[in-house]
């Protein structure tokens, strides 16, 4: 058969190109061959849009009160080697004198 990514509608294996684009001749999905083969990881961001990565410095730009607890980390508290995760806080890190803890990216800025 051919090398064409299946249809990521239906999971058809009968897509077929047309021009720059790929279709689907089961449900008629048509869809770029370029973001077909663009498989990149989403790009987490900052609350200033810059992309943030593996081993970054980040500074918290609000006070965030810790559940279950009294502590609060406080507003320009920075947070060295985080680590990018998928789920619903998207950085793991470790903040000196409250320990390992889960941040949302919204809440940081690239230091």
């Amino acid at each position: 058969m051919s090398a064409l990514p299946p249809c990521p509608n239906c999971n058809s294996e009968y897509t077929y190109e047309d021009g720059a684009l790929l279709i689907c001749p089961e449900c008629a999905h048509e869809w770029s061959a370029d973001t077909a083969s663009a498989t990149d990881a989403p790009v987490i961001k900052d609350s200033n849009g810059n992309p943030l990565a593996d081993g970054d410095t980040v500074t918290v730009i609000k006070d965030l009160k810790i559940k279950g607890s009294s502590s609060v980390v406080k507003r320009g508290t920075k947070v060295k080697n985080i680590r990018l995760v998928d789920g619903d806080h998207d950085i793991d890190c470790r903040i000196d004198g409250i320990g390992q803890m889960g941040l949302k990216s919204e809440f940081v800025k690239k230091a």
